[in-house]
Order: C-alpha cells, then sequence, then structure tokens
C-alpha cells in the first residue's frame, strides 16, 4: 500500500501545483489516503483546554475551505487549521500563482487568500468530526474595514472553532502585514476579544511574518501579550529569496515556504519564545521536512508543530517520521513527554545569524 502512495506521490509532483493540490485534496474527500494508528500517549499535551494528541499540525493553506479537516485527522495529524476565510467568497489572484522547486525544497504562492467565504466553511463544520480544528481568519482584499473583517470571522464561526487565528502575516494581500504595527494590532486585537463570548470562547492565537525585524519584536511581543492573546504561530512565508538554487524559481512574486524558510523562522521562533518568557504556547512553522526538523522547532520553543510544503514533496508518511523521532527523543532523553524539550535549545537558535 506504501508503494501506491508512493506512485501517487510522484504523479502529483509531474502536475502543475494547484492541480496537483486540488487531486489531493480530492482523494482525501474520497477516503484515498492511508489511515493512522492510535498515537503514543507520551505525544500527546493539553494547551487551552484542548488535548492534542500528537504535536503534528496541518498548517493553514491546505484545506482553504474545511472541505476535508476530517480526513486530515485520520491520516495522523494531532490537529488541522484549515483557512484562511475570508468574510466574502473571493477567487484570489490570477493564475498561475503557485510556483515550486524541488531543487530548493521550496514553493512560493501568491494566492491572495482565495475563499468561499465564512458561510460555506460553517455549513461544513456544522457537522464537524471530533478532533482539534483551528479556523485561520484572514481580510477580504477590498475589504474598507479589514479589523472589521476579523470581527466577522470571530463571530460567525466562534461555535465551530476549536481556535481562531488572526492571520495579518500573508504578503499576498496588500497592506496586509501593515496591521502588525504595534498600534493597528493593538486595535484590532481589542475589537477582537471584545467579539469573543466569556466562558467558552476558543483560545485566540496570531500568525507573525518570518520577515519583522528583530528590533520590531519586543513591542509586537508586548502589545499580543497586553491583549490576553492565548498563543502565537511562526511564522507565516517570507519575501526573502536567500541562498535559492533555482534562480528563475527565485524571480517568482509571493511567499516563500519550505526548506529554505527553516532557518530564519526557527530562529524567530526561539527569539518569541525569550520574549515570552515561555509562559505563552508557541506553534512552530516554516521549513519542515523532517523528524530532525520538528524535533528542533521543539527546542527552539514551539509546543506544537505545523506543515504543509514538506509534505508536498515528503508525502503523508512525514506526518508518521516525524512522530517516530519526536518519540526517539523522549526515550533518549529518559523522559515521559515532550515538555522538557520545549525551548531547552532556545538560546542557541535565537543568536544564529
Amino acid at each position: 500500500m506504501s508503494g501506491l502512495f508512493d506512485m501517487a506521490q510522484a504523479f502529483l509532483q509531474a502536475l502543475d501545483p494547484e492541480r496537483a493540490h486540488e487531486l489531493a485534496v480530492r482523494s482525501l474527500e474520497l477516503g484515498i489516503y492511508p489511515r493512522a494508528v492510535p498515537d503514543d500517549p507520551r505525544l500527546a499535551q493539553n494547551l487551552w483546554g484542548l488535548h492534542f494528541p500528537n504535536p503534528v499540525g496541518m498548517a493553514a493553506g491546505f484545506d482553504k475551505d474545511a472541505r476535508v479537516p476530517g480526513a486530515l485527522l485520520a491520516a495522523g495529524f494531532g490537529f488541522v487549521e484549515i483557512g484562511t476565510l475570508t468574510p466574502l467568497p473571493q477567487s484570489g489572484n490570477p493564475r498561475p500563482r503557485i510556483s515550486r522547486s524541488a531543487a530548493d525544497g521550496a514553493i512560493i504562492n501568491r494566492l491572495g487568500f482565495n475563499s468561499e467565504g465564512h458561510e460555506a466553511a460553517l455549513a461544513r463544520l456544522w457537522t464537524r468530526p471530533p478532533g482539534i480544528i483551528g479556523i485561520n481568519l484572514g481580510a477580504n482584499r477590498d475589504s474598507k474595514d479589514r479589523a472589521g473583517d476579523y470581527v466577522r470571522g470571530i463571530e460567525c464561526l466562534t461555535s465551530v472553532a476549536s481556535y481562531l487565528t488572526i492571520n495579518i502575516s500573508s504578503p499576498n494581500t496588500p497592506g496586509l502585514r501593515d496591521l502588525q504595527a504595534p498600534d493597528v494590532l493593538d486595535g484590532l486585537l481589542q475589537r477582537a476579544r471584545a467579539a469573543l463570548k466569556s466562558g467558552k470562547s476558543p483560545p485566540l492565537l496570531v500568525k507573525l511574518a518570518p520577515d519583522l525585524a528583530d528590533a520590531d519584536l519586543p513591542e509586537i511581543v508586548r502589545v499580543i501579550i497586553a491583549n490576553n492573546v492565548d498563543g502565537l504561530i511562526v511564522s507565516n512565508t517570507t519575501l526573502a529569496r536567500d541562498g535559492l538554487k533555482d534562480a528563475a524559481f527565485a524571480r517568482e512574486t509571493g511567499g516563500l515556504s519550505g526548506r529554505p524558510l527553516f532557518v530564519p523562522s526557527t530562529r524567530m521562533l526561539a527569539r518569541v519564545y525569550q520574549l515570552t518568557e515561555g509562559k505563552l504556547p508557541l506553534i512552530g512553522v516554516g521549513g519542515i521536512s523532517s523528524g530532525e526538523d520538528a524535533l528542533a522547532k521543539i527546542e527552539a520553543g514551539a509546543s506544537l508543530v505545523q506543515l504543509y510544503t514538506g509534505l508536498v514533496f515528503e508525502g503523508l508518511g512525514l506526518v508518521g517520521r516525524i512522530k517516530r523521532s519526536l518519540l526517539d527523543a523522549i526515550e533518549r532523553g529518559n523522559i515521559d513527554t515532550l515538555a522538557p524539550l520545549i525551548g531547552r535549545r532556545a538560546g542557541e537558535w535565537a543568536e544564529r545569524q
């Protein structure tokens, strides 16, 4: 059976990236995917009142419209983040809008929040499968009140979300990253917090860009903590093109994800861990393509990790390999959980250049 899925992976690699993505989603809708065995309890964590059976999540961007969260959970992910969802449907940027480089193990996308909108996702999630399903919220490209778009997402989707993510870090919606400026971010988060109902409201997370200047991070983190945000996702795609081997690929516009993002995103993760003094749960994402990469994110300060681009090149089997590597680390350390590994090398990673 594994050979069959390897062949399917090779076939998808030969297709246009956006067509390959749609075929992958459809195969999940049809139930064509490997089922995972139950997780080793040593991989489990409890964060924000949620039980994560393992720390490996599907990042936002794959299941944009909540079509296959149940299939992804059954395939072995500990949690799934759907979206990015915008209030109103929008088609995103013109095609072609995804480029793939096997030489760099990377993807550049300029999708621009293509989304079926809140209501379509809400209809699918009324009968949501068991498991942790986060919802990544964005703003419509032509919105006159982008902060209000996040409020609309909270108001519409709180009842079906395990957690909510404020995505202000995509580079493909003009001006969106301006919402990371401390004063603007403060106003946005105050409105978001006011929209969340007291009691059983889902945790609120913020997803940051890896291109933020080191000098700007302390004030941004201060604002986030002051607004009682529950966690951070570090990081989104990058506009940098450092060290790419494929010159034609490097000239593509959009956000870069995959292997070249691993070091800068992990360094930023460690710095955020230090700034929050390890008191705010972090999700590490960016360039994970092996179990060693996932472990490095955890040692840099992540309680959970997410991946997407690595799956394009490695297939769904990567999820199981990551979990086995984390279990090996637990056994080498003669410990019972991942907790002692979280942040133990943050100082080393924060100093990386």
